[in-house]
């Protein structure tokens, strides 16, 4: 992660995307301090996958349209 302070990211604000895409991650500073942290946008995240929580799960004694009704009718 490099660090640049506020006035050396505005002189190279025009190679932002070089930047990102070669360190990855930025850190702004100001009087030595970091104000703000930058980070390249991921285009594509995994999409999780719940299989493993629900196999720890213990299967419900009533099912679940039964608990919603029984709700609904409470109120």
């Amino acid at each position: 992660m490099k660090a640049l302070s506020i006035w050396e990211f505005g002189a190279q604000l025009n190679q932002l995307e070089d930047l990102l895409k070669l360190m990855g991650e930025m850190v702004i500073t100001q009087h030595g301090k970091p104000i703000a942290r930058l980070s390249p946008v991921s285009t594509t995240l995994p999409k999780p996958s719940h299989a493993e929580l629900r196999a720890k799960m213990a299967p419900l004694l009533t099912p679940s349209e039964i608990l919603i009704r029984e709700d609904r009718e409470g109120r």
